[in-house]
């Protein structure tokens, strides 16, 4: 089978189209024959190896596994044994994270734990954008305490990966949403259907007096305490991407000033497709409250292509890696 490879952490040009053995489920594992998938930071964060403290777990020199991609969406092909849940010929979507990775590639192993089965309202290539980008936008609306309705949610990074899912679960949820992006992308971001949209070359969020229920800060630059002082009382400030300041800040300075102050702010516990989760956003794309936005489509051989796209912030929405009819 075709799949794309790696031997030493990298930029996209370090990766290449190679041909490799198909791999055999083990126990409690699903075959998936690859339809399509999807780029996200992560992949860009597990190409680089950083940050550096995960080599401890990816590998200090070299990666251990030359595999990439996390978002999968396809049709079993075979299963493993003791795995019950699906059958040969089932179309699921699942989140690659915990099986080692493996997604740009024409077939992927995965836990069963890992996997669900594909929304019907969604084709592949829509299915494929959903297990991680989706599952940080719920599970960061929902850090501390849930949005409620009536709630005045800001969502800072609202044209990338994963704030256009967080800007149409707040909405369905009933609040009142401010996206923020850059000037070439308020369209965008107003064809999302905000009420309100900041262009932060222009404005900083919060600068005029303006206060949120909820910040999910998608691409963090700022600390942590500027953040928090656009939170009203009682309001909760989600860390889910940004640079290594605002992480540091998220990872300490935030909790800490959580336990005296009504105002939360933190990292919150990701916790890669949790099956409710999954359910939850599966119930609101059949109900059409829930839509994947799709920038870019690729091939397999164009991944490290589309790696650069996202790289360099032009992607308004997701890209897509088509790789089986």
């Amino acid at each position: 089978m075709k799949a794309i490879v790696r031997s030493e952490y990298g930029s996209p040009e370090s990766l290449h189209l190679a041909e490799v053995e198909r791999p055999t489920p083990g126990e409690g594992e699903v075959l998936v024959r690859v339809a399509a998938s999807s780029v996200n930071a992560a992949d860009l964060d597990y190409l680089y190896g950083r940050p550096a403290m995960t080599r401890l777990g990816t590998g200090l020199r070299r990666p251990r596994s030359q595999r990439l991609g996390l978002d999968v969406a396809g049709v079993v092909e075979a299963v493993g044994p003791g795995a019950s849940r699906f059958s040969v010929g089932d179309e699921v979507f699942g989140d690659l994270t915990a099986c080692g990775y493996g997604a740009f590639a024409e077939y992927a192993i995965a836990t069963e734990e890992a996997l669900a089965p594909k929304p019907a309202a969604l084709s592949f290539e829509e299915a494929a954008t959903v297990p991680q980008s989706a599952i940080l936008a719920i599970q960061g609306l929902r850090a501390w305490k849930p949005v409620s309705a009536g709630d005045a949610v800001l969502v800072n990074g609202a044209s990338g990966n994963v704030g256009p899912f967080a800007v149409q679960l707040a909405q369905a949820y009933g609040a009142e949403v401010t996206g923020v992006c850059s000037s070439a992308k308020v369209d965008f971001v107003r064809s999302l259907g905000v009420d309100d949209v900041i262009d932060y070359t222009r404005q900083d969020y919060g600068a005029d007096g303006r206060r949120w229920d909820r910040i999910l800060d998608v691409a963090a630059h700022r600390s942590v305490l500027a953040a928090r002082r656009a939170l009203r009382p009682g309001g909760v400030y989600a860390w889910a991407g940004g640079d290594m300041r605002s992480l540091l800040g998220a990872l300490t300075i935030g909790p800490a000033l959580s336990l005296v102050t009504s105002r939360k702010s933190s990292l919150f516990s990701w916790k890669p497709f949790k099956q409710s989760d999954v359910a939850e956003l599966s119930q609101l794309i059949d109900a059409g409250q829930l839509r994947p936005r799709i920038d870019r489509t690729y091939s397999l051989e164009q991944v490290p292509e589309a790696l650069r796209y996202l790289e360099d912030k032009r992607a308004m929405g997701k890209l897509v890696i088509a790789i089986a009819p």
